[in-house]
C-alpha cells in the first residue's frame, strides 16, 4: 500500500468540490492559509508568555489570545475536514498524519519530562496527552465522527447540546475528553460551512464591526484576567469541578465564553487578508510549528529563562522569541530535519491491499478482448 499524498498539515487543502477543477491542483484558499499561520503564531506566543501571566499586561494579552485562538483554529479544521468520508484511504491518511506524530511527540515530551524530574512520572499512559498534544487527539476523534455529523439535519445544534450538557458531568483527562467535548461545536460549525459563507466576511460593515469586537475584547481582557480564573480559558475541566454552582453561574459563564469565542473568530477571519501575502505559504506548515514549538518551550521552561525574564522587557523579548521560533520552524531546513516526526513514512506498518481478481466477462474467448475494451474505456474516463 502506498502512502496517500499528505500536506504538511492534516486537511491543508480545501475539499474536493470546493472550486477544484478535475485534473488541476487542489484549490487553496489564501484567507485560510493566512488565518492558519496567524493563529499558530498566537498559539506559540500564548505558550511563550504563559509562565509570565503575573505581569498584568502579559496576563491581559494571554487572556485575549485564549479567548478565541483555539476555537478559530478548530473552526478552520472542521471546514477543511469536510471531505473526510471514512474510507480506508482517508483513515490511513488520518493515522499517518495525526496518530503517528502524536505517538512520536508524546514520547519526546515524556523523555524530556523524565530527564527533568530524574525519572518516569506516575503515569505513562498513551491515552493521556502531554501539554499541546490534546489537539491531535481531538482532531483524530472529530474527523472520525465526520460521517455522523454529515447525516444529521441540525449538526451544530446537536453538537452544542452535547458540549453544554456533557460539561455538567465530571470528565477525566483520558484522551482529553473535556476539551474534545467542549470544543466540539466549533469543529461541527466549521464542518457545516460552505465557501459562500466566507463571502460575508468581505462586507465593509462587518470588517468595521470586527475592529470594534477585537478592540473591545482587548479592553475587557484586563478586568477579566484580574477577576476570573484562567481555568475557564482552557475548556478542559467539568463545570462540576469548580467552586461555584455548576448550573446557573457556570453554564452562564460557559455560554458567554462560547459566544465571545464565536464573535472573535468571525472578527478575526473578517480582518484576515484574503489575498496572498508573504506568509500565505507558511500556512501550509502549521503542524510543524504546532508540534515543534512544544519541544522548544518545554525545554525553555526547564531552563533559567523565565527566572531572568520577569519584567515587561523580558516579556517583550519572550514574545519576540516566540515569533522567531514560529518563523524558524517554517524554514525548509528545519522542516527537513523534522519531517521524520511530523510526516513519518510509516506505510510499512500498514497492511497492503489485497489484489482484486479481474472479473471474466461471459463469452469465453471474447474475454480478453472485452477486458481490453473495458480497460481502454476506464483509461479514457480517467483522463477526462
Amino acid at each position: 500500500m502506498t502512502r496517500p499524498s499528505t500536506g504538511t498539515e492534516p486537511g491543508a487543502t480545501a475539499p474536493a468540490g470546493d472550486g477544484a477543477a478535475t485534473g488541476t491542483a487542489p484549490y487553496r484558499d489564501a484567507r485560510l492559509d493566512n488565518a492558519k499561520f496567524l493563529l499558530v503564531v498566537l498559539v506559540v506566543v500564548g505558550h511563550a508568555i504563559e509562565p509570565m501571566r503575573d505581569i498584568p499586561a502579559v496576563g491581559a494579552l494571554y487572556y485575549w489570545i485564549y479567548f478565541f485562538h483555539m476555537p478559530a483554529f478548530i473552526v478552520i479544521s472542521g471546514y477543511l475536514s469536510r471531505s473526510f468520508d471514512g474510507s480506508s484511504n482517508r483513515v490511513e491518511k488520518l493515522v499517518l498524519t495525526v496518530a503517528v506524530p502524536y505517538l512520536i511527540f508524546w514520547t519526546i515530551h515524556q523523555s524530556i519530562y523524565a530527564v527533568e524530574r530524574g525519572g518516569p512520572g506516575d503515569s505513562l499512559s498513551l491515552l493521556k496527552p502531554t501539554w499541546t498534544l490534546w489537539f491531535l487527539v481531538a482532531l483524530f476523534l472529530w474527523r472520525l465522527s465526520v460521517p455522523v455529523w454529515k447525516r444529521l439535519r441540525a449538526p451544530v445544534l446537536v453538537a452544542f447540546a452535547i458540549s453544554l450538557f456533557a460539561a455538567t458531568t465530571s470528565l477525566s483527562d483520558t484522551l482529553s475528553l473535556g476539551r474534545v467535548v467542549s470544543f466540539l461545536p466549533f469543529f461541527v460549525l466549521g464542518l457545516s460551512l460552505r465557501r459562500e459563507h466566507f463571502l460575508w466576511l468581505d462586507r465593509l460593515w462587518l470588517r468595521l464591526a470586527s475592529l470594534v469586537v477585537l478592540g473591545t475584547t482587548a479592553a475587557l481582557a484586563v478586568p477579566i484576567s484580574d477577576g476570573l480564573s484562567s481555568d475557564w480559558l482552557f475548556w478542559r475541566d467539568s463545570l462540576t469541578d469548580r467552586d461555584i454552582d455548576p448550573l446557573i453561574p457556570s453554564l452562564g459563564i460557559r455560554l458567554a465564553f462560547m459566544g465571545l469565542a464565536l464573535a472573535m473568530t468571525v472578527a478575526f477571519l473578517a480582518l484576515t487578508p484574503k489575498r496572498r501575502t508573504w506568509f500565505t505559504a507558511l500556512g501550509s506548515y502549521t503542524l510543524y510549528v504546532y508540534l515543534g514549538h512544544s519541544v522548544v518551550f518545554i525545554l525553555l521552561k526547564a531552563s533559567p529563562w523565565y527566572d531572568a525574564m520577569d519584567d515587561m522587557v523580558g516579556a517583550a523579548v519572550t514574545v519576540a522569541l516566540g515569533l522567531a521560533v514560529a518563523l524558524l520552524l517554517c524554514t525548509p531546513w528545519v522542516r527537513a530535519g523534522m519531517r521524520w516526526a511530523v510526516e513519518p513514512q510509516m506505510s510499512w506498518f500498514l497492511k497492503r491491499d489485497e489484489p482484486q481478481a479481474t472479473p471474466v466477462p461471459p463469452g469465453g474467448g471474447d474475454g480478453e478482448v472485452g477486458n481490453k475494451e473495458n480497460g481502454n474505456r476506464e483509461k479514457r474516463t480517467a483522463e477526462v
